[in-house]
C-alpha cells in the first residue's frame, strides 16, 4: 500500500481530538445529573454488624470483577471469565493505542509495545467474533438483544481488527504500510468516542456507582461481603 498524504493522518488526529472532547462534555453532564440526585438511606435495621457493615459491602461490591469466583456465571464456566478480561483488554489496548499513537508515535513502533498491544487486540477480535456468534445462536441472547447489542459487538469487532492491522502497519509491517490504516482507525475510533455515550456501551460509566450503592445497601443488610458455606 502507498503512503498516504500525512495531511489525511492530520486530519484524522484532529477529528479524534474533537471528538474526545465531545465525549468528555457529553460525560460530564451525565455525572452533574447523576450527582443532583439526593440518595436515599436505609431504613432497615444493620444485621450482622460482627461481621460486616455498609463500607465492608461496598469494598466487596465494587471488586466483584475481579472475583470471578463470586459469580455463578463465571464460576460455573471459567473460559467465560477469561473472554472476559481479555475482551476488555483489548478495549485498553485499543484506546490506549488511538492516543499513544499521537502523544508517544516512537513507543507504539518498540517490539515489545507492539507485541502486547497487537496480541491483546487480536484476542479481543476473536472474542468478538464468538460473543456475536453466541448472541446469533442463543435464543436466550436474541430475545434479551436489542439492535444497540448487534450494532455495538460488531463495530467493536470490527475496531479490535482494524487496531491489529494498524498496530501491525505502526510497527513496520510491510505489507500493512502506510499511514491509510492508522487514519482509519483514528476516525473509527472517533466515531466510538462520540456514539459510545449515546449507546449500551456507557454502562461502564454508571458501573462504579451502581456497584457501590448495591454494595453499601447489601452490606447494610449483612449479605455481603458473602459467606461461604461447607456442605
Amino acid at each position: 500500500m502507498q503512503h498516504e498524504p500525512s495531511s489525511l493522518l492530520a486530519t484524522a488526529e484532529v477529528i479524534h481530538w474533537i471528538a474526545l472532547a465531545v465525549m468528555v462534555a457529553v460525560y460530564t453532564t451525565r455525572l452533574v445529573w447523576l450527582f443532583s440526585f439526593k440518595g436515599g438511606k436505609d431504613r432497615s435495621a444493620p444485621a450482622a454488624p460482627e461481621r460486616t457493615n455498609a463500607h465492608k459491602g461496598a469494598v466487596y461490591s465494587l471488586g466483584n470483577v475481579v472475583m470471578p469466583w463470586s459469580m455463578e456465571s463465571t464460576r460455573t464456566d471459567p473460559l467465560f471469565y477469561v473472554s472476559f478480561v481479555l475482551f476488555h483488554l483489548g478495549v485498553t489496548a485499543g484506546i490506549s493505542l488511538a492516543f499513544l499513537s499521537s502523544l508517544a508515535p516512537g513507543l507504539v513502533r518498540t517490539q515489545s509495545v507492539a507485541w502486547i498491544f497487537g496480541t491483546l487486540l487480536a484476542a479481543a477480535f476473536v472474542v468478538g467474533m464468538i460473543r456475536m456468534a453466541r448472541r446469533l445462536t442463543k435464543p436466550h441472547m436474541r430475545l434479551i438483544s436489542t439492535p444497540d447489542d448487534y450494532f455495538s459487538l460488531a463495530l467493536l469487532t470490527v475496531w479490535f481488527l482494524l487496531g491489529t492491522l494498524t498496530q501491525a502497519s505502526i510497527a513496520g509491517y510491510q505489507a500493512l504500510a502506510g499511514e491509510g490504516w492508522l487514519a482509519a482507525y483514528l476516525l473509527l475510533t472517533a466515531f466510538f468516542l462520540v456514539y459510545v455515550p449515546f449507546s449500551k456501551i456507557s454502562h461502564y460509566l454508571y458501573y462504579p456507582f451502581t456497584r457501590l450503592w448495591i454494595g453499601r445497601a447489601l452490606g447494610h443488610r449483612g449479605s455481603l461481603p458473602l459467606v461461604r458455606v461447607r456442605s
